[in-house]
């Protein structure tokens, strides 16, 4: 086989091409797919109905529709693309993306600006109608169980810079907040090296009562998953044990404990468990740093059953407090028993794989938002996406372009060699017999052709 060159793949472009003749990839199928349901449940005729109150009139410059905007957001999630500006790109770079948002090869697709604009427009509401109706269609279709569910949180990287933090109290910077402390020790001029050897040595250095980033007032000041000291905010998910859907998420300060974070979280899902069944939540399922006694205390008022490890705290005195010991003392019942076990396994498969879906292969662990509300905005749609993932894993065993590209592939080995093995069976038999056989290397793809047949 000779080596292509590139003088040799240099030729004049047609002038016209017909639509059908346009290369498509794996993704296309599973954008159509994922068309074909939200067709199938009137979703544009649904969010056009939510968001018709945001537009008063008919003049002025056309906006986009509220499907397309909704899907482009979608489309983050699905091609784990992180900032709105790149979704823009992908959009206008691919066939498949193109008509799965509904524009033909001559349209221009929506700019950067255009989904930055949409999104301001949209209030918070909006976007969690988005994700409660896609919870009505995993109803449905019976993925939502809702009575044992699980509650974690993870942080996600705020769009703000701790170099540019300022005092609450003075607006002074961090540079120039240690130079005034130098200068308070006796040090005139005081070089980098010596405001780090000062900063090394103070306790809270770092307190969001004290600092705060203009840019970005919503973000805390926390420490991440790996270690480093970054201004971030709290996402909050609470998952069906059942089927690993996503109930709610809610995006908190990342300085509050969970202790305090878990009860908005709760309450969120609890609305969507009485959807599917009267009683609501029955039993929860959470880490050891929720436990305390008044959450125990909490959860036994509400009804639930909880299955919360408790961390070491030593000996504890109840004197004046026989309704927490109680409380206390039948969650620690449950955990050593054998169920507990099985729900903490789940616990740490469904909340992490949701975690890792939305924020990792998604590519929002890092925000390109600021603010609460936009913030909000970005990760309940991230959350529906998640969920129509998962409703096109039942439906289809492929939740993302990526698994429909790896089945498909997969599908054709097996068709090709299914051909290959009854062409040599035949061979082998025309051989014997004198009959020709009636598969031919031609049936096959170009490429399969060649690793079959040579």
């Amino acid at each position: 086989m000779g080596m292509g060159r590139k003088k040799n793949r240099a030729k004049q472009q047609d002038l016209w091409v017909a639509s059908s003749e346009i290369v498509t990839t794996p993704g296309h199928v599973f954008y159509e797919g994922l068309n074909a349901v939200l067709a199938a449940e009137k979703f544009d005729q649904r969010v056009e109905a939510l968001c018709g109150k945001y537009y008063k009139s008919s003049s002025g410059r056309p906006s986009i529709t509220p499907g397309t905007y909704f899907r482009m957001l979608l489309l983050g999630y699905f091609e784990g693309i992180d900032s709105e500006r790149g979704i823009a790109w992908r959009a206008a770079d691919s066939f498949s993306v193109r008509k799965f948002l509904g524009y033909d090869l001559v349209e221009q697709t929506p700019d950067h600006s255009t989904v930055s604009r949409t999104r301001r427009l949209y209030s918070v509401p909006t976007h969690a109608a988005v994700m409660k109706w896609v919870l009505k269609i995993l109803r449905k279709h019976g993925l939502v169980d809702a009575q044992c569910v699980c509650i974690d949180a993870t942080t996600l990287a705020a769009n703000a810079s701790m170099k540019s933090l300022v005092r609450r109290d003075t607006a002074v910077s961090y540079d120039e907040y240690l130079k005034q402390l130098a200068q308070a020790e006796g040090i005139e001029n005081p070089t980098k090296e010596q405001a780090a050897r000062l900063d090394r040595k103070r306790k809270k250095k770092a307190s969001n009562d004290d600092w705060t980033n203009p840019n970005d007032p919503s973000a805390r000041i926390t420490k991440m998953k790996d270690g480093r000291t970054k201004l971030a905010y709290k996402a909050e998910h609470a998952v069906d044990l059942t089927s690993g859907a996503l109930l709610a998420v809610t995006v908190q300060p990342a300085d509050r404990g969970d202790t305090t974070s878990y009860t908005g979280t709760l309450d969120a899902a609890q609305s969507e468990a009485m959807e599917s069944h009267p009683a609501g939540i029955e039993e929860v399922v959470m880490d050891k740093g929720y436990h305390s006694g008044a959450v125990m205390v909490e959860l036994v008022k509400r009804g639930i059953r909880s299955y919360v490890p408790e961390p070491e705290r030593g000996k504890r005195k109840w004197s004046g407090k026989a309704a927490e010991q109680r409380s206390v003392y039948a969650n620690r019942r449950r955990v050593r028993a054998e169920r507990s076990k099985r729900l903490q396994k789940l616990r740490g498969e469904l909340c992490e794989r949701s975690f890792a879906h939305c924020y990792e292969t998604g590519a929002l662990r890092r925000l390109y938002v600021r603010g609460t509300d936009n913030v909000r905005k970005r990760v309940l749609v991230q959350a529906a996406a998640f969920n129509i993932g998962l409703l096109l894993r039942n439906l289809s065993g492929w939740g993302k372009p990526r698994q429909a590209q790896g089945k498909e592939n997969a599908a054709l080995a097996l068709v090709c060699a299914a051909l290959a093995f009854a062409h040599r069976v035949r061979a082998v038999w025309s051989w014997a017999t004198g009959f020709p056989p009636t598969i031919c290397p031609e049936a096959l793809p170009p490429a399969r052709r060649q690793v079959v047949f040579g």
